[in-house]
């Protein structure tokens, strides 16, 4: 016989909290205000995105 039931509810856990700019670096800081502006313009994709390239951007060791 064919299961026709769905499976359990997926659980999924609390966002990444956001990037913090490394005091310092020149890199972080133009990213944190590309994020503060796509921010105060309510374009939340960027902010994920810019989220996104300054954890990249920390972790090969900037500052």
């Amino acid at each position: 016989m064919t299961k026709t039931t769905m499976s359990g509810p997926m659980h999924l856990g609390l966002p990444n909290a956001e990037p913090v700019p490394m005091e310092g670096c020149g890199g972080c800081a133009a990213l944190a205000e590309r994020r503060r502006a796509a921010r105060r313009g309510g374009d939340l994709s960027t902010v994920s995105d810019l989220n996104v390239r300054m954890r990249a951007h920390q972790g090969s060791g900037c500052a």
